[in-house]
């Protein structure tokens, strides 16, 4: 099961692509709580920050119209679930063709991550799926059928290991921390 993002459109949202103003400590220290258990209710986590329950909720509220917050999910470990194929696809597009693609790429089953990047291939997908048929399907069938789209090459993952993540109440996410 995944969670689905909640978006605001309120009109105090931050547009698209701008940065919401500076977070303070206490901000981290919720956004730390809420990434090591996005259940945690807010009378939890008022108290195990020290916080009142209305202060902790009108941050959460603030960041998530803010869209530091974009929803909250279950983290699924693929291979637990059925999906035992896992590889990144790297993607050559058209030029002026990335909104279109990355449109039809989210469309996609299997497709977890979309980045557009800057080297030699121009998106790299990561993708799992329940076997090598299937993964063979989406990438020379599915993908490979999408306009603008003129070619791919796919890596295999054996394992995928869950880095540390950001230390959201740690000194590294300080302001003006290098």
């Amino acid at each position: 099961m995944t969670g689905q993002s909640s978006h605001s459109t309120s009109s105090d949202a931050v547009p698209a692509g701008q940065v919401a103003g500076p977070l303070d400590a206490v901000d981290r220290r919720i956004l730390g709580e809420l990434v090591r258990d996005a259940r945690l209710s807010v009378r939890a986590l008022s108290e195990r920050l020290h916080l009142s329950r209305a202060n902790a909720y009108a941050r959460i509220d603030r960041l998530t119209r803010d869209g530091v917050i974009a929803g909250f999910a279950a983290r699924v470990v693929p291979e637990r679930a059925g999906l035992t194929t896992t590889a990144y696809i790297a993607i050559t597009i058209e030029q002026n063709t990335w909104r279109d693609v990355s449109a039809a790429l989210a469309q996609l089953d299997y497709i977890d991550n979309i980045a557009l990047l800057g080297s030699d291939f121009d998106v790299l997908v990561q993708a799992h799926a329940p076997d090598n048929q299937t993964l063979r399907t989406l990438v020379l069938e599915r993908i490979q059928a999408i306009p603008g789209v003129k070619g791919t090459r796919t890596w295999l993952a054996f394992e995928e290991i869950r880095g540390a993540g950001t230390p959201w109440d740690g000194p590294a996410t300080r302001q003006g921390a290098p």
